[in-house]
């Protein structure tokens, strides 16, 4: 099944319609192998659906977000950022190169399920970013001056 007929089936079940514009962005998040901005979205999407608006991009994304057709995070760049959501994982970052490896979501449902159960909270994202130095920007720096380092 194709990213466009799998997500056409998800949002088929849920009433909605797969608009051209939420097509254009989920291939777009689909091909992408990293998180985009709505701006950059924005311009890769005018390629594919002309006369695309800016808000239009915004609205979509917040729609596709809503539907869990996307994921919505926050990089360590003070903006949003947007990424496919086809499977639960987590990222690290590093502060000086920006390196970011993900995470796979196995590592952490243990935790996941103990601040369930301490907390009574219902968690309902799964996708969580570590901020700190990556192996070779430690090199540069004292390991002292990081909690855990």
């Amino acid at each position: 099944m194709t990213c466009s007929e799998y997500n056409l089936s998800r949002l088929r079940d849920k009433g909605f319609r797969l608009t051209p514009q939420r097509l254009s962005i989920l291939q777009i998040l689909h091909a992408s192998e990293d998180h985009l901005t709505p701006t950059e979205i924005y311009h890769q999407a005018g390629k594919i659906t002309p006369g695309m608006t800016e808000a239009t991009v915004y609205r979509t994304l917040s729609f596709l977000s809503e539907q869990g057709l996307a994921l919505e995070a926050h990089v360590g760049s003070g903006q949003l950022v947007y990424e496919i959501a086809e499977r639960d994982h987590h990222h690290l970052i590093c502060r000086k190169c920006g390196k970011s490896p993900e995470i796979e979501h196995a590592m952490l449902q243990a935790l996941y399920q103990e601040l369930q159960k301490k907390t009574g909270f219902l968690i309902d994202s799964t996708h969580m970013t570590f901020f700190g130095l990556c192996s070779k920007c430690q090199e540069n720096n004292n390991p002292d001056r990081f909690p855990g380092g």
